[in-house]
């Protein structure tokens, strides 16, 4: 194994001298690199996900602002909750972890439609990318 650190964490490298010397770290090693892949594939996945996932909620505080609707919906966020928390129980995932998640998309929809609100419907800048 590499003698370089970055803080308490040892990299997970090793070159063909080590690996040679140490075929069960040179496979730990291969397995932590293939693992990796699947995790950025997996990070790509869900950024490409919450940005459609915002671009709906944006064409509902479009739909909101026009209708005059409330930014929040707190019916819809008790069902939300409810609905997020099955799912990860469902999923082997603590249901903690899904709260977050509704948190933070939850907070950041209400701040868009909120926005949508205030420049009379208009999404501006909030779709730029779509």
């Amino acid at each position: 194994m590499s003698d370089d650190t970055t803080g308490d964490w040892q990299r997970t490298t090793i070159d063909s001298a080590q690996a040679a010397a140490h075929p069960e770290t040179a496979a730990a090693v291969a397995q932590i690199g293939g693992l990796r892949q699947s995790i950025d594939n997996i990070d790509a996945a869900i950024i490409s996900l919450l940005a459609e996932r915002f671009k709906a909620t944006a064409r509902v505080g479009v739909l909101k602002a026009g209708a005059g609707f409330a930014p929040e919906d707190t019916k819809r966020e008790h069902y939300q909750i409810t609905r997020l928390h099955r799912i990860a129980e469902d999923a082997g995932l603590d249901p903690q972890i899904a709260e977050m998640y509704r948190e933070f998309v939850v907070t950041e929809a209400k701040k868009r439609h909120q926005r949508i609100a205030d420049a009379g419907g208009d999404p501006g800048v909030l779709d730029v990318y779509a």
